[in-house]
């Protein structure tokens, strides 16, 4: 996830194993972030530009679980990336409630 505020740009990278609550597996702004999102992109991972989400995750450091407090939005986000994928994340049937919205609605493909 990226975002640029203020002439700042940050990126965050999630880590998620399907068993535990998702880590940041990497976080930097300017030119580290440009760096997370290079290689982000030479890997095919899935990005997602959102400012609150990456200033509340920015708070954080390398190896931190996500909070619960951002639980759901991390599974939406996740969902979301497995999706575009093909794929259901580790543990998920289709039908859980973790890949909808809060209007129950299903993330799309752009």
């Amino acid at each position: 996830m990226s975002t640029a505020q203020q002439g700042v740009r940050r990126a965050i990278a999630l880590e998620y194993d399907g068993a535990n609550a998702p880590r940041i597996s990497a976080l930097g702004h300017d030119a580290l972030a440009e760096q997370i999102i290079a290689i982000a992109r030479e890997h095919g991972v899935p990005m997602l530009e959102n400012a609150e989400l990456a200033g509340l995750l920015a708070q954080l450091d390398p190896g931190d679980e996500i909070p619960a407090t951002l639980y759901r939005c991390v599974a939406q986000i996740i969902a979301f990336a497995y999706r575009l994928r093909g794929r259901l994340p580790p543990g998920w049937q289709p039908g859980d409630e973790a890949g909808r919205s809060d209007d129950g609605a299903w993330f799309t493909e752009p």
